[in-house]
């Protein structure tokens, strides 16, 4: 059987989803591409799947080489700059004249579409992202969308066998997050929070908002 390999591209409803994407806790934060799409200029960066290059983008807001991303006073400060003089993380952006790849943007059918399995709380959600495999290697991103008239936020994983199997574990929201991440303490028997403020004490998980709803989500409008 032959596997389609292929680029799927998602947008995110703000700049500073791109750069809390590309570098809330990040040893390294990711590389980021500025290319053009639909005749707009993009800013963009990657997740590698088995067979699919998923990309988030949003419109390049202004030029620059960095995208900068800091913490002051308990709250993250994005932005684009020319240099890295300051203390902060910095995403190199990469000024493409060509496509970042040469996979197809656009096929019949996405291979690695995500199985929805939905979790009963939060707290779940949240313990979730421990992987016990990789320790020290965790990822937590979560994803929020909306989906209908309201919205879903879930956790990536996978599971490796001949093939590879994705799931999208989600839980129901009560209305858009207006937060960026989600704040937990579970050894102190606390229910996790959405916060925007970071307190000493406590894990926080990075929430990047998708614009629209998209098809490898595996969920129907």
């Amino acid at each position: 059987m032959v596997i389609i390999q292929s680029e799927c591209l998602i947008e995110l409803s703000s700049f500073n989803d791109l750069a809390r994407y590309s570098c809330a806790f990040r040893e390294y934060p990711q590389r980021i591409y500025s290319h053009e799409l639909d005749g707009s200029r993009i800013l963009s960066s990657s997740l590698t799947l088995a067979n699919t290059l998923l990309i988030f983008y949003v419109k390049m807001p202004k030029s620059g080489r960095y995208v900068s991303y800091r913490v002051t006073a308990g709250k993250e400060i994005c932005d684009i700059v020319d240099s890295t003089k300051n203390i902060s993380h910095y995403a190199p952006i990469v000024h493409m004249e060509s496509k970042i790849s040469s996979l197809p943007t656009k096929s019949k059918k996405i291979v690695d579409q995500f199985h929805p399995i939905k979790i009963n709380d939060l707290g779940s959600l949240a313990r979730l992202t421990y992987d016990p495999e990789f320790p020290d290697e965790q990822n937590l991103t979560l994803y929020a969308l909306p989906l209908k008239k309201s919205w879903i936020m879930g956790y990536i994983t996978s599971l490796d066998m001949d093939d590879v199997f994705y799931n999208f574990n989600y839980v129901e929201l009560d209305s858009e997050p207006s937060k960026h991440f989600v704040k937990y303490q579970g050894n102190h028997g606390q229910d996790p929070e959405f916060s925007d403020n970071f307190n000493h004490g406590y894990s926080y998980l990075p929430i990047i908002k998708i614009k629209n709803n998209h098809s490898i989500f595996g969920f129907d409008e």
